[in-house]
């Protein structure tokens, strides 16, 4: 589920967008003013998407969108009712991705957003489950910050399950994508492989199931 904060002093305008997001099965977090923005931003793993209101009190959406800058490239909006084209061109110098001004349609914003995510992950060819990063041009995985120790044997199952998440993967179609037609070894070989998987996952463990007497299923919720 991808998780969007978003920050503005109104009530009504974070309640507006929350509502719209979640029918998207977006996770949504909020925060009142700048400097809550920032602590969020900071405490949670895996933000998205920031939107950010211009005019907040505490700190301002353009300081906000300048310390988030420092240590991330998340996409970032600013929602704001100024529509001066220098105040468009500023927020874009600091880094803003996105400029959407007030009174504003939800589906239009969420539009936007699905439009960011869409261009970084063609970008980058990186796949985020809940914290668990593989970027596929790289061929690396990471957990948060954390660099994975995989073989090309594991890697290659992980990609495989990655593929084919939520569904049933049996033993057999596991060996024939990831060792290949020709290899000669039996199924022993897929469980071998997952129990080592799993000790590298850590904490993501858990996102493998085991299908009995079947196989094997990647579940993300």
């Amino acid at each position: 589920m991808r998780k969007i904060l978003i920050a503005d002093d109104e009530f009504r305008i974070r309640k507006l967008v929350k509502d719209f997001l979640k029918r998207e099965d977006f996770s949504v977090l909020e925060a009142s003013d700048g400097q809550e923005a920032i602590e969020i931003f900071h405490k949670e793993d895996n933000i998205d998407v920031v939107i950010l209101d211009v005019m907040m009190p505490v700190v301002d959406g353009w300081s906000a969108c300048r310390e988030i800058r420092r240590s991330s490239n998340v996409p970032i909006i600013m929602l704001t009712a100024r529509a001066q084209e220098h105040d468009e061109l500023f927020g874009f110098e600091i880094g803003a991705d996105e400029y959407v001004t007030k009174p504003f349609s939800p589906l239009i914003l969420i539009a936007r957003i699905k439009s960011l995510l869409k261009r970084l992950e063609d970008k980058s060819n990186t796949v985020n489950l809940n914290g668990l990063l593989v970027d596929k041009n790289a061929r690396v995985v990471h957990l948060g910050n954390e660099p994975l120790d995989l073989s090309p044997i594991e890697y290659d199952l992980l990609l495989y399950l990655i593929e084919n998440k939520n569904k049933a993967c049996s033993r057999d179609s596991i060996l024939n994508k990831v060792w290949g037609y020709d290899y000669y070894g039996n199924e022993r070989t897929v469980d071998t492989h997952i129990n080592r998987l799993r000790i590298k996952l850590k904490s993501k463990s858990g996102i493998i199931k085991t299908v009995r007497g079947f196989g094997y299923r990647l579940e993300i919720g």
